[in-house]
């Protein structure tokens, strides 16, 4: 794993969860964040404690609190991001994340398993963008989404070069 500093953290980028529900999902999202050096939001509160087995068991020993935030509220997260660029992932978005532009530092913002983020957490972002897929199917796992847009974040900011090969 790749020792990151808070010094950082803005050439890298976020993933934030709102209020996620399934420790599991939690746990992989930041395994995946964790080897890919992505820093991981949690907008609390979480439908788990982070003591639970199952997200043990998923997230090992890639459990790292220096690249780990966790916020108590969507008040908290939305005042410390005043100056920073939040990209909802949302099936209720018309843009493609194929079709936008990321940049180093952006946080990108993913909904509970259960029920994505409230109507007043949609109205406080504008930029939102969603993953094509089949019309028949409602969503992906949430750790699958996560994992395709960090991908396409690191390998339009070229963020990864330098990593080991």
């Amino acid at each position: 794993m790749v020792r990151m500093t808070h010094k950082d953290i803005n050439l890298r980028p976020k993933i934030a969860l709102y209020e996620p529900d399934i420790p599991q999902n939690t746990a992989s999202i930041i395994r995946t964040c964790a080897c890919l050096g992505a820093y991981v939001e949690i907008i609390e509160p979480c439908g788990f404690l982070l003591t639970d087995k199952r997200f043990r068991r998923v997230v090992m020993d890639y459990m790292d609190y220096e690249n780990l935030r966790i916020y108590k509220s969507e008040e908290e997260f939305f005042k410390q991001k005043r100056n920073e660029r939040v990209i909802l992932m949302t099936t209720k978005a018309k843009k493609l994340y194929t079709k936008f532009d990321f940049k180093k530092n952006d946080t990108i913002l993913f909904g509970r398993e259960s029920s994505g983020v409230p109507e007043k957490v949609h109205n406080k972002i504008n930029l939102k963008l969603k993953i094509p897929m089949i019309k028949r199917y409602r969503s992906l796992n949430l750790s699958t989404s996560v994992s395709i847009l960090l991908s396409e974040n690191l390998r339009q900011t070229e963020y990864l070069n330098g990593f080991r090969n």
